[in-house]
Order: C-alpha cells, then sequence, then structure tokens
C-alpha cells in the first residue's frame, strides 16, 4: 500500500487543483438548494385559499376561471394540493399563479424573493448559468467536474485509510483538534471532514453521474438488470421573459373534460398529497397526472394516471410496477440531494455539500502551501549551489 500512495496522492491533488473551483462553485449553490423546496414554500405561506367560500372546484373550473381573468398567459402546468388552506398553483413559464381553490380567483403570483434567487442558484449549480447554445458545453463542464469530484472522494478513502488500525490514528482522523495553525489546521480539517463525510458525500456525487452522462444512465439500468430506454434529446428552454406560447389554452381539453380527468386522478390515491398536471409536449398526447402522497422528492410515494383526450386511462403506474431500472433512476434522482429520505436526508446532503466546500478551500491550501514550501527548496538550493561555486 505504501508504494501505491504515491501514484493515488498526486492525482488526488492535480485533480482537485484543477477542477477546485468548480466543485466549490457546485458545493456552495449545492448547500443554497438544500431546503429549495420548503423555502418557497415559506414564501407563499401569506397567499392562502378560502375553504369557507364553498366547495373546492375541480381542475376544468380553475382553468376557466383563470382564463376569464388573465387571458394572456399560457399555462403548461397546473398542481392541486390537500391542503385545504393550499392555493391552486398554474405555473405560466417564468411565473406562478396561486388561485384560490374554492373561488378561482387568482390571488397574485408566486413570491419572487425567493424563488428568484433560487432559480439563479439553480442555474449555476446545473449549467454555470449559461444561457443559449453555450448552456449544453456548459453541463459538460459541470458533469465532468463532477466526475472528477466522485474521483476524489474515492482517493481520499484511500488515502485516509490506515495502514495500522490504532486508536491515536483514528482519533487524530476522525476528530478536531485544538491551537491548530498554519498547514497543520488545514490538514486536520481537511481529513476529519473528508472522514464524516465520505458516504453521503460518495453517494451526492456518485447519484449525479446520470444526470450528467448517458453512460452513467445507462449503466444505472443494467446494474438492476435492464435494458436502458434510448436517449433523449434535451429540448431548447426558452429563456425566462420570453414568448408565451399563444396556443397553450387550446392544447388542453375542455373544462368539462378536466373536470372528468381531476376526479378521476383524485379519487386514484385517496391520500394523495398534490397533483400535478403538466401540459404535454404534443396536443395529442395523453395527460400524465403525477400523483404524489410524499414531500415531492419520494418516488416510492408517487404515482403516474396517464388518460387519453377522450378521458379513458391509458396507464398507471405506481412505483412498485415500474420495471427495476426505472425505480432505481428514481431513487438516484433523489439521493442527490436527499429528498428521497425527507428532511433528514436534505439536511445530511446540504451537510455533506457544506463539507465539501470546505474540503475543496483546505485542500486548495495544502496545495498552496505545498508549491511554496518546494519554491523555497529550490531556491535554497540553488542559493546554496551559487554560494559553493562562488567559493570554489
Amino acid at each position: 500500500m505504501s508504494t501505491l500512495r504515491p501514484f493515488v496522492f498526486w492525482p488526488h491533488l492535480i485533480v482537485g487543483v484543477s477542477a477546485g473551483v468548480l466543485i466549490l462553485t457546485m458545493s456552495v449553490t449545492g448547500v443554497l438548494l438544500t431546503y429549495e423546496r420548503q423555502l418557497i414554500a415559506w414564501s407563499d405561506r401569506g397567499v392562502r385559499s378560502s375553504p369557507g367560500s364553498g366547495p373546492r372546484l375541480p381542475l376544468g373550473d380553475v382553468f376557466q376561471r383563470v382564463r376569464d381573468q388573465r387571458p394572456a398567459i399560457a399555462p403548461t402546468a397546473v398542481t392541486m394540493a390537500a391542503d385545504p388552506t393550499a392555493p391552486v398553483a398554474v405555473t405560466d413559464q417564468d411565473r406562478t399563479l396561486l388561485v384560490d381553490a374554492y373561488s378561482g380567483r387568482v390571488l397574485g403570483e408566486g413570491s419572487r424573493t425567493v424563488r428568484g434567487p433560487m432559480t439563479t442558484i439553480r442555474a449555476w449549480h446545473r449549467w454555470l448559468a449559461v444561457e443559449g447554445e453555450g448552456r449544453e458545453t456548459a453541463r459538460r463542464f459541470t458533469g465532468w467536474a463532477n466526475l472528477l469530484f466522485l474521483f476524489i472522494v474515492c482517493s481520499g478513502f484511500y488515502l485516509w485509510f490506515p495502514r495500522t488500525w490504532s486508536w491515536r490514528y483514528v482519533r487524530s482522523a476522525a476528530l478536531f483538534r485544538g491551537g491548530l495553525r498554519g498547514k497543520a489546521r488545514d490538514f486536520n480539517w481537511h481529513q476529519v471532514i473528508g472522514v464524516w463525510s465520505l458516504v453521503p458525500l460518495f453517494i451526492v456525487v456518485a447519484s449525479a453521474l446520470p444526470m450528467s452522462f448517458p453512460w452513467a444512465n445507462a449503466a444505472l439500468y443494467r446494474i438492476a438488470g435492464d435494458e436502458p430506454p434510448p436517449a433523449v434529446q434535451r429540448r431548447a428552454v426558452a429563456p425566462e421573459g420570453g414568448a408565451p406560447r399563444q396556443d397553450a389554452w387550446s392544447a388542453w381539453p375542455s373544462p368539462e373534460l378536466l373536470n372528468t380527468m381531476w376526479q378521476r386522478a383524485a379519487a386514484q390515491e385517496p391520500g394523495w398529497s398534490t397533483v400535478t398536471l403538466r401540459l404535454p409536449a404534443s396536443a395529442r398526447a395523453p395527460l400524465a397526472f403525477a400523483i404524489d402522497r410524499g414531500n415531492g422528492g419520494q418516488p416510492y410515494l408517487r404515482s403516474t394516471l396517464s388518460m387519453a383526450r377522450t378521458g379513458e386511462v391509458v396507464t398507471y403506474e405506481t412505483f412498485d410496477n415500474q420495471r427495476a431500472g426505472a425505480r432505481l433512476r428514481s431513487l438516484s434522482r433523489f439521493a442527490h440531494t436527499g429528498e428521497v429520505l425527507g428532511v433528514p436526508g436534505q439536511t445530511i446532503a446540504g451537510l455533506a455539500s457544506a463539507g465539501a466546500c470546505v474540503l475543496v478551500w483546505t485542500g486548495l491550501a495544502l496545495s498552496v502551501r505545498r508549491c511554496r514550501s518546494w519554491v523555497g527548496r529550490r531556491l535554497e538550493r540553488h542559493v546554496g549551489s551559487t554560494i559553493e561555486t562562488n567559493a570554489a
């Protein structure tokens, strides 16, 4: 192991220095996105429905009344919650209208105070906030930085792994020591945080790979014993503030048919917490109702009811009747944010991301100190050689 260690250490150091800035960017933004879902809900807490104004309106009636009030909008999705005071959220590309679930009155827009910054942070996290044609290139940079980070995590575990197990060694690697300064402090922090964040960081980083690379996504399905689905090319996303789709209203079924479909979807899972319907890309495609019984990030509590535009059920897919590859893929997606385990999982993922920030910082500091020491030794040898030559 001792002879192999230098061959692991130097790539570990070089990769860390090369990708450090990108890894730090994704780690910082990951920390800021830890409670994104909860923060958005908190920012809209002052806008509530009024249950005393009558029975809850079905989806078609909500749409009709929103259209009467805001005919210029182009809705792309709608979410209804089981909470009797929760408003209906109607998404229109770059904004979210909050609608009274009982009267259909538009109460206002979702708070931009939180949504705006979160959208910007998410853009930095995924593609370094690059817009237009350069976005896919930026995605490749973040994807490769994530892959390199996985190598750093794995090689760091190898470098930490004790040659001989002893309480003295484990204590020095797993516990912070006070009174340290400079290199000794940075090394202690780097090692301790690396040890404690190793497992969650590995999960957070590894689970991001299928979202970055088609080969990683295919490998996930093959691990589960399934054939991977055909690759889907990403569609170009219109920038925020772009022109709305003028045919959006006509792409939706009639209010009467939407009412029937909504009642069918709500009855499918009596314990639902939210039901979301997104406008499909094709006007002929079935409508898929995403029924959620959890917090939005727990795929094992989600199901999808697809209905033709005649109102007939096409498919009903739960987590249990999905193929093993699809289940593993959905679990991987929300393991990246920790949401698969609810708020405790989000907290662990957020702490791991915060630990990654310190790891990058201390790793770069140690590298700078190593470089300075090397330059200093070279200068000393050069000066000593010059003195000896002059003396001779």
